[in-house]
């Protein structure tokens, strides 16, 4: 029997960002998915605030020089790989100057979110999903981590969903305590109408804020993890209603386990 593949797509992975209940799964859930025998592939945002030097990043020549265009500008994907020796895993992180040249994440130094934080999550799913075409690799699980993975679902359920590659993909996302408090501008609906996404599609995105993003990554999932302690009651009350697949949040001696076989229900 073929070996059930997982994609991680995760907004943070320690040791590359700081601690957080967040960066510690994105990096220790991988691992423990590929020890109990499932393929893995992970990847994260080349966020500024990485240290490429310690952390021995490179480019992969033969998975960058794509193009994406995003509300007409042209934006060079630039594809680039770690190892973490320890889990015999690889981190890929997608990159792009004008995207992801601040040494920082999501905020100023002034913790003022940045202003393209919208066509920032576009570009990072788009670079996700067209490198994992690059790959030549199929999943049969996706599993987001994060509000900056949250238009990975909707890619896949309504641009993707006749690709051979993403065909049989069953997509999961982990609901975390990490909420954005600015309301997107109204451009960010017509540039993901420029990829083909349609108006009903997006309908839940007015206003373009956290809840909204968030219910509409719920919509187009096929099952749903609390991966903190505490999450958003207005989220928690619409996940209940969706009665889609879910777990509960799990403490961190039994997630692992309780995460791969909620993986292999959902593959049944």
């Amino acid at each position: 029997m073929e070996k059930a593949k997982v994609l991680f797509v995760s907004q943070e992975i320690t040791p590359y960002l700081p601690e957080s209940g967040m960066s510690k799964i994105g990096r220790y859930l991988p691992q423990g998915i590929q020890e109990s025998g499932k393929e893995i592939r992970t990847f994260m945002p080349r966020f500024g605030n990485i240290n490429e030097r310690r952390n021995q990043l490179h480019e992969v020549i033969r998975l960058s020089g794509m193009n994406l265009i995003i509300n007409d500008n042209d934006n060079p994907l630039i594809i680039k790989v770690a190892s973490i020796q320890a889990a015999r895993m690889q981190v890929y992180f997608i990159d792009n100057e004008d995207y992801f040249g601040e040494k920082a994440t999501f905020t100023d130094s002034n913790g003022n979110e940045f202003p393209n934080n919208d066509e920032r999550a576009i570009f990072f799913a788009r670079g996700v999903l067209e490198t994992t075409k690059k790959l030549r690799w199929a999943p049969d699980i996706v599993h987001c981590h994060g509000w900056f993975t949250y238009l990975v679902p909707l890619y896949l359920k309504k641009i993707m969903n006749e690709d051979p590659h993403f065909i049989n993909s069953k997509v999961i996302i982990s609901i975390y305590d990490d909420e954005f408090k600015n309301t997107w501008d109204e451009s960010f609906k017509d540039k993901l109408k420029f990829d083909g996404i349609s108006d009903e599609d997006i309908k839940l995105l007015s206003p373009a804020n956290y809840l909204n993003l968030t219910k509409l990554a719920i919509d187009m999932s096929d099952g749903i993890i609390q991966s903190s302690e505490k999450i958003n009651p207005e989220i928690e009350q619409y996940i209940k209603e969706t009665n889609k697949p879910f777990l509960a949040y799990q403490p961190e001696d039994t997630y692992i386990a309780a995460y791969n076989e909620f993986y292999d229900k959902l593959l049944d």
